[in-house]
């Protein structure tokens, strides 16, 4: 962070045009960051706030980010999120490049399970390292950016099982718990300066890279169902995608949830045990 980059956020802000022209891009104009981006989740999110009108930048340790995000005012950047100084290079060159920074999508993280935590060893610590710590250094970096964008907005990838654990996931569901709680305190502390924190929980998201069809045959087994029937085993009987946790993020970045802070948003199809 300089006090050069704060300077050009402030100017941007002060000559921005508040009455966007084009009512049917809630995003219009606006910088944003997502990470975890090369693919799933945090690429379709990528997609659907640059289509929305955003200016969107997508980090991830996988190269092939640059080659997926690649259009006019899309662009992937190849970041590790664990490390500070690049991640905080990263912040800091989106916001001199495009003068400011109006909201980011912390979206990156993993989801190892089937170990007791009587067996849990380094991924535990993986999981707080990536989806935990990665996460408050990502707001911490942007947060005086975020303080002079425009309508900004922060939006945290949660998850289900901060709220339905399953066993065998200590470590994920614990560190999705821990996120859930920085966003409430991070919607108590950022809303003096209007910028809003928000906390989506998917449910599982099954086409992504992790959700190999091995493995979604093995986890249906476990229930003993079909593997159609594991992907829509939720009251609303509908399959999440990439694409429904995509739009909820457009939709609460923009004008529809302006007067929203620190809610927490389930994208499951409804769950008798979150509900």
């Amino acid at each position: 962070m300089s006090q050069d980059l704060i300077q050009k956020a402030e100017a941007r802000k002060a000559s921005f045009d508040h009455n966007p022209s084009d009512p049917l891009k809630p995003n219009l104009d606006k910088v944003a960051i997502v990470t975890g981006a090369a693919g799933g989740i945090g690429r379709a999110t990528a997609e659907k706030l640059h289509a929305d009108g955003a200016t969107v930048v997508g980090l991830d340790i996988n190269p092939a980010v640059v080659e997926n995000l690649n259009a006019p005012g899309l662009s992937g950047a190849v970041c590790d999120i664990t490390d500070d100084t690049a991640l905080q290079q990263a912040v800091d060159q989106v916001v001199d490049e495009h003068g400011g920074l109006d909201l980011i999508v912390a979206n990156a993280g993993i989801f190892q399970s089937g170990e007791l935590i009587e067996d849990l060893s380094e991924s535990w610590d993986l999981h707080l390292k990536i989806n935990l710590t990665a996460t408050q250094r990502f707001l911490k970096f942007s947060i005086p950016y975020l303080k002079h964008g425009i309508n900004a907005s922060i939006i945290i990838i949660g998850s289900r099982n901060f709220a339905a654990p399953g066993p065998g996931a200590a470590a994920y569901s614990v560190t999705k718990a821990g996120v859930t709680q920085l966003a409430r305190v991070a919607a108590l502390e950022l809303a003096p300066h209007g910028v809003r924190v928000n906390t989506l929980h998917p449910d599982a998201v099954f086409d992504t890279e992790i959700w190999t069809d091995d493995a979604l045959k093995k986890s249906a087994a476990r229930y003993g169902m079909t593997v159609q029937e594991y992907k829509t085993k939720n009251l609303l009987g509908t399959e999440i995608k990439s694409a429904d946790i995509a739009l909820m993020v457009s939709t609460v970045a923009g004008p529809a949830f302006k007067a929203t802070t620190g809610a927490q948003i389930p994208i499951d199809g409804g769950n008798d045990r979150v509900i």
